[in-house]
């Protein structure tokens, strides 16, 4: 061994490296520090070789043991479903309209749901189903297609305005800005105004009552308090989905509004639509 590979205050050899004089000392690794990383490399091969691990082209090795997360979860599951089968099967046959009255059944159906919305429906309506602007508020009794179970269960199940189920609900406002001018748009605003507020100006809501009745009460209705069965809201409360300030509603009348919601029947199991139905309807809106 050179002499200048040595350390001289120790007698140790070095590395034989030096950073600004300084000198590495080439102290050989503990014993025990060795066995157990030469005990990590074969446990690590051992794991490989029991346990998914290498990916492949089309997936991983499966390992020889054959277990995997996704397996435990897919039992877990499994036996969930089978611990609550006689309950999803009561479920499927009920009739939703006396479906509270089941206490246990409904109990039930109210938990499923829960998860379901908060899974599905929340990211709309909401955590606590209050809704936001667009977004219908699921805790009041302003549902425009009726909010009994059967009619809240048609609604989750085929949905609101949209191309892929024929049951869907449907309704479409006029855009008029192509039909009135903005004259005609600002008077008709003035006497929606007039239902609720204290300040308007009552000799342009006075020219807005005969627009009204010309272009709009085929929908809503002579007093403006909406017709469920044609999905056109009440315009004569304080529940409005989009806002009835001036500026709203004018944006409202000249451009019009279409919201769609999917239909979840394509989606989500038909005991899954059966209990979000149940949670929704418990939540105290609806009728």
């Amino acid at each position: 061994m050179a002499e200048d590979h040595v350390d001289q205050e120790t007698g140790i050899e070095t590395t034989g490296h030096s950073w600004d004089g300084i000198q590495e000392l080439n102290n050989p690794l503990p014993r025990w520090w060795l066995w157990t990383l030469y005990i990590t490399i074969i446990w690590g091969i051992g794991y490989t070789i029991a346990y998914p691990a290498w990916p492949m082209i089309k997936g991983t090795t499966t390992g020889v043991v054959g277990w995997s997360t996704r397996g435990q979860v897919a039992q877990d599951i499994a036996a969930h479903q089978d611990q609550n089968a006689d309950l999803v099967k009561a479920l499927l046959a009920a009739d939703m309209s006396n479906l509270p009255e089941n206490t246990d059944l409904n109990r039930y159906a109210i938990a499923r749901g829960g998860s379901v919305f908060t899974a599905q429906c929340s990211q709309c309506h909401g955590s606590g189903a209050a809704g936001a602007i667009g977004y219908p508020n699921l805790l009041d009794n302003d549902w425009l297609w009726g909010g009994t179970m059967e009619q809240i269960t048609h609604t989750v199940r085929h949905g609101i305005r949209n191309d892929t189920d024929g049951e869907a609900r449907w309704s479409e406002m006029p855009a008029f800005g192509g039909i009135l001018s903005s004259e005609e748009i600002k008077a008709t605003v003035e006497y929606l105004t007039s239902l609720l507020a204290t300040e308007f100006d009552q000799a342009l809501a006075d020219d807005g009552v005969a627009l009204f009745a010309d272009n709009c009460a085929s929908c809503h209705g002579d007093n403006a308090k909406g017709d469920r069965e044609l999905g056109a809201p009440n315009l004569a409360d304080a529940i409005w989905l989009y806002g009835r300030d001036r500026e709203t509603l004018t944006h409202t009348i000249k451009n019009a509004r279409f919201g769609v919601m999917p239909a979840w029947g394509q989606r989500l199991s038909d005991e899954d639509v059966r209990a979000v139905s149940a949670y929704v309807h418990a939540l105290g809106g609806g009728e």
